[in-house]
């Protein structure tokens, strides 16, 4: 190969790289409620510590919300589920706390998604 078709190569893959879309969320809702569905009964009727199938759901959403456009997704998703499920507000707050883990957005049916990321 020559070294102009080589430079074009590599001049056309720097292109791409720099018009690609920055951040597109990866996430999606059907992966967020499946990752915090083991958590709604505790959320709406527990008490004491959450059950271990809901922390491994969260965990396993706080591992997969690296992005900004992933914890924005996540947020909305979270707050829409929030607001259908009716959460106990200590538990929802608690729930990362309880967990051991960092959540990248608040379990809220009011958080402002437009400040997460």
């Amino acid at each position: 190969m020559s070294l102009g078709i080589k430079l074009n190569f590599v001049a056309a893959l720097v292109l791409l790289v720099l018009l690609a879309p920055a951040s597109e969320a990866v996430i999606s809702c059907s992966d967020v409620i499946k990752d915090l569905r083991p958590c709604v009964n505790y959320l709406v009727n527990g008490t004491g510590a959450p059950p271990s199938s809901c922390c491994a759901g969260a965990s396993a959403l706080a591992a997969a919300a690296t992005s900004s456009a992933d914890k924005k997704t996540a947020c909305q998703c979270i707050k829409s589920a929030a607001q259908k499920i009716n959460p106990n507000q200590q538990l929802a707050q608690g729930l990362a706390a309880n967990c051991g883990i960092t959540l990248p957005v608040a379990v809220s049916p009011n958080v402002d998604c437009s400040k997460v990321g």
